[in-house]
């Protein structure tokens, strides 16, 4: 019963009035003390005369816990602050019995008043150890009810640095929950088997399944400062074997007020494992470029260009057009952006494949930037509509990249993507053939700049495998996967906006920029951990599902062209294409040419003209197939020349 009623109290915070009784309580018995201990722990001295002086002392007492607001502290979060409140209050105690001491002995207030320097001095540190005792005392006895007597949910920290330190505090401070931290997991040798704070650090190898059972283990929180990827994705792979929850500490720039909170502490996601470099929003260059201009985006609606859009706001541009025809995604996107304050944009409802409409809006606003996002990019839906594909992709970079020339626009920035480089589907064949146009107009003395930006995948964006895998475990699976071998490239979707807002800052006409996208990822590999992440186990909870590469799909990416390589720029991630461009002089006419053929809507003669403009390209598991093996044989076939 008693046990009940003290775990089932225990989250309430005691009064800061008792408290402060408590502390004047404390203050009149050491008083007490003082004289015992000054009369050599005897009785022998006059009680009259201190229970005289008891209320005085008690009443100054009183004052001076009020001026300092020692008794305002939460005694169950009691730290080196509230022990140095204390230490002032009980200084300022001291000086106001001394000037009562002095008082009398000047004949200014009764003899009685009269208080020996040796009884001053005795209480003043009886006061220091006794008061900052009691709060320790209380502060330890609340973690004794509660993790002792409660239901506590058991924690290991793996970290055993400030960082680790800064966690234990967190969530032995926290009252919304019942958390308990057993121990620090640590790879340095010289901390293992020591304690910090009365808490023992063990090594990795140690905490095993049988530790974690024999300790009712329930959560590992990952608290390392300024871990990198790759050694986050191991500690990761030997603790999801445990039947543990694995959570992470955010980044010490996102802690609220510069201090580290529970709520804050989530589990480890797929993301944080694959995650990339933190985004810097004062960007010196990017603030002269954008500063003062009207910048026009397209596909402002979607995944890169929303961020794009969310990232240019930070700076002082003079105005943003934001087009995209997804009225809904735009729609939140402007609801979104009214709701942080910025009113300085206009969206607009348009297709970029309409010539007039794009047309009136470049006459209307005359941007001085353009960051041309809109695209179609799903590889399977577009291997069966390369209709479409050719009239977002191509014609209509196109008539934008026209317009941005014809109106005088300083930067074209194109977004590009990485299958684009040696292209095994319709998609990818279209983003290069926009690639080359914009080389190709670069070359015709035009005023406007135009930049292309190249890179892959991107966390998160609208059907990436990340969400969809997410949505099949939610489901029960199982996790879908085209070939055991597929490997991709990731980056995040703000990393990845960024390094487009920047390569248009640094950019002088004509360059392909290209992304270090960091180590390809096995994307079997990506579907088992995240399973691991979501508490399951592969394949007895969840299976994975082979189903075949899909039409146009590679099992490898590629950055970067068999005739291409790099130069290095200013921003290490980003780096300059070197290619041969002389196919790009002719591209004008063969792509009026696919226009007019476009019109035909027959899919195997405008992807035939497609393979005749960027003759790398090779159909992969595609009905496409078939284009490329009657252009082999007529290769084969051509007569010889014999000399």
């Amino acid at each position: 019963m008693i046990k009940n009623y003290l775990v089932n109290n225990s989250h309430k915070h005691a009064s800061k009035w008792l408290v402060l009784s408590i502390d004047v309580f404390i203050t009149i018995f050491n008083f007490f003390l003082a004289y015992v201990v000054r009369f050599g722990i005897t009785l022998n001295f006059d009680i009259v005369n201190l229970l005289y002086q008891l209320p005085i002392v008690a009443g100054l007492a009183t004052l001076s816990f009020l001026l300092i607001g020692s008794y305002k502290g939460v005694v169950r979060h009691t730290g080196m602050r509230d022990a140095y409140n204390l230490f002032l209050a009980v200084t300022v105690l001291i000086t106001l019995t001394g000037f009562l001491m002095a008082f009398s002995r000047m004949s200014l207030m009764p003899e009685l008043l009269n208080i020996p320097v040796s009884i001053i001095c005795i209480h003043y540190l009886l006061n220091i150890i006794t008061l900052t005792t009691s709060r320790l005392v209380f502060k330890y006895c609340f973690y004794y009810v509660k993790s002792k007597l409660g239901e506590t949910s058991k924690i290991l920290i793996y970290g055993a640095g400030d960082s680790g330190l800064i966690t234990q505090a967190a969530i032995t401070n926290d009252s919304n929950r019942s958390l308990s931290v057993i121990g620090f997991i640590d790879d340095n040798p010289q901390k293992i088997g020591k304690t910090i704070n009365g808490i023992k650090v063990y090594s990795s190898g140690s905490v095993n399944q049988n530790f974690v059972a024999k300790n009712n283990i329930k959560e590992i929180v990952v608290s390392i400062p300024h871990i990198n990827k790759k050694r986050l994705s191991e500690i990761s792979d030997n603790l999801l074997k445990l039947p543990v929850t694995v959570k992470i500490i955010p980044a010490v720039n996102d802690w609220i007020d510069g201090k580290l909170k529970v709520s804050q502490i989530k589990e480890i996601q797929i993301e944080d494992l694959l995650d990339r470099a933190p985004i810097n929003m004062d960007n010196q260059n990017i603030k002269e470029e954008l500063h003062g201009k009207v910048i026009l985006i397209t596909g402002a609606a979607g995944s890169i260009g929303s961020e794009i859009v969310r990232q240019a706001s930070y700076y002082s541009y003079k105005h943003l057009v934001l087009v995209d025809q997804a009225e809904s995604p735009l729609y939140d996107l402007q609801q979104e952006l009214l709701s942080k304050g910025v009113v300085n944009f206009t969206p607009i409802v348009a297709d970029i494949r309409d010539h007039q409409r794009i047309e009136t809006i470049f006459e209307k606003y005359r941007p001085n930037m353009v960051f041309h996002a809109a695209a179609y990019k799903h590889v399977p839906l577009m291997e069966n509509n390369p209709c479409e594909a050719i009239k977002i992709n191509v014609l209509g970079t196109r008539k934008l990249a026209d317009l941005s020339s014809e109106f005088g626009v300083d930067k074209f920035v194109f977004v590009s993507t990485d299958k684009a480089v040696n292209p095994t589907n319709v998609m990818g064949a279209t983003k290069r053939v926009a690639e080359m146009y914009i080389k190709w107009l670069h070359r015709t003395n035009s005023k406007t700049k135009f930049i292309t930006t190249r890179f892959g995948n991107v966390l998160g964006s609208n059907g990436s495998v990340i969400p969809l895998f997410k949505k099949q475990i939610q489901k029960g699976g199982p996790l879908t996967v085209t070939h055991q071998d597929v490997t991709r490239f990731f980056m995040t979707i703000p990393e990845a906006s960024q390094l487009v807002i920047e390569a248009g800052t640094m950019g002088n006409g004509g360059e392909i920029f290209i992304f270090d996208m960091g180590e390809s990822v096995k994307i079997f590999d990506l579907a088992r951990k995240m399973i691991r992440l979501s508490g399951l186990k592969y394949p007895s909870d969840i299976d994975i599902k082979i189903t075949g590469l899909r039409p146009g799909e590679k099992l490898y990416e590629e950055l970067l062209a068999d005739t291409e390589n790099t130069l290095p720029t200013y921003h290490k991630k980003i780096m300059i294409s070197k290619f041969d461009d002389d196919d790009c002089l002719m591209i004008k006419d063969k792509i009026d040419d696919l226009c007019i053929m476009n019109l035909l809507n027959q899919d195997h003669q405008i992807v035939g003209k497609l393979k005749e403009i960027v003759p790398e390209f090779i159909s992969n598991n595609s009905t496409f197939e078939s284009i490329d093996k009657i252009n082999k044989e007529s290769v084969h076939k051509k007569p010889r020349i014999l000399v």
